[in-house]
């Protein structure tokens, strides 16, 4: 009498045995619930205030960055491949109209570009696909060397303007990861890193301003001064640039236009405006001229 009531408990514990691996079930006897924070680094357990102030925390302390993305400001889109470092940085600066390789070693600073942008000055044809060494006494010295500023660039981009928001988890590339969003997405939008370090992974700036991604922090990388003979070398004055005058103090007069190289912006929230660089003076002169100001290429 007690044999047949054992075996249909074996038959009907079986059975449920078999659903619960067979398919997907949600309920107590079956399946734990999966817990989202499992094998993270504990971030997105956070306030997104909390989550913000961690990730520029990672940022600063940070040895190096990969940065590649676009910055817009006054309708105009700036693209940006740059690997970068405490003590300098190389990479591509893109523009609508010029192209520039840009490369810092300490504080010496190249410059690189198509002999366009040199303008139709005698010395035009030989700078083209060459690094010009620029002064720090020349303007554009300012307006290029924020570009190979890590921390002028990551304390211009991480920025959030508004009350923050946290989003569900995501991924960026192979990473998961949580977005933090100021005003709805408004304000801006940082997506931190739920694994290891929560490196900020990819920042959208406030207004459309821009789309940047953040990677290989911490990776090392080679920054040398370029070949001898890839170099040129003007002293304490650069070439006549395609975009401004300049007027010569000696036996002639200099023309030309100043570098389209952003200066540093009146607001927050983009790439700064032109500023102009005075030409080289005629025979025997020095130019003259005005130049944008400000080492920040984000406008903060």
């Amino acid at each position: 009498m007690t044999a047949y009531p054992s075996a249909v408990r074996l038959r009907r514990a079986a059975l449920i045995g078999a659903l619960c691996a067979g398919i997907a079930v949600t309920g107590t006897g079956c399946a734990e619930k999966t817990d989202p924070d499992k094998g993270t680094n504990g971030v997105g357990k956070q306030t997104p205030e909390k989550i913000e102030s961690q990730a520029k925390a990672a940022a600063t302390a940070a040895g190096s960055v990969r940065l590649s993305g676009t910055l817009v400001s006054g309708g105009k889109t700036f693209t940006l491949d740059l690997r970068l470092k405490a003590d300098g940085g190389s990479g591509q600066v893109k523009s609508q109209a010029d192209t520039f390789q840009v490369l810092r070693v300490g504080e010496q600073l190249y410059l690189k570009a198509s002999a366009a942008f040199w303008g139709k000055s005698d010395s035009a044809g030989k700078l083209g696909d060459k690094y010009v060494k620029v002064p720090e006494s020349d303007p554009t010295y300012k307006q290029f060397r924020g570009f190979t500023d890590m921390h002028v660039l990551l304390d211009g981009l991480l920025g959030l303007q508004g009350k923050l928001t946290k989003g569900g988890y995501t991924s960026v590339g192979h990473t998961k990861a949580v977005p933090v969003s100021a005003d709805a997405g408004k304000g801006g939008k940082l997506t931190v890193s739920l694994e290891g370090t929560p490196y900020p992974l990819l920042m959208e700036r406030a207004g459309g301003a821009g789309r940047v991604e953040l990677s290989e922090w911490g990776k090392t990388f080679p920054l040398e001064a370029p070949a001898q003979d890839q170099t040129v070398d003007y002293g304490s004055q650069l070439p006549t640039t395609k975009d401004g005058t300049g007027t010569g103090t000696g036996t002639g007069t200099g023309t030309g236009k100043a570098s389209p190289a952003p200066s540093k912006g009146a607001t927050t929230g983009g790439t700064g405006g032109s500023g102009s660089t005075g030409g080289t003076g005629g025979t025997g002169g020095t130019g003259a001229g005005s130049s944008g100001q400000g080492s920040d290429p984000t406008g903060g």
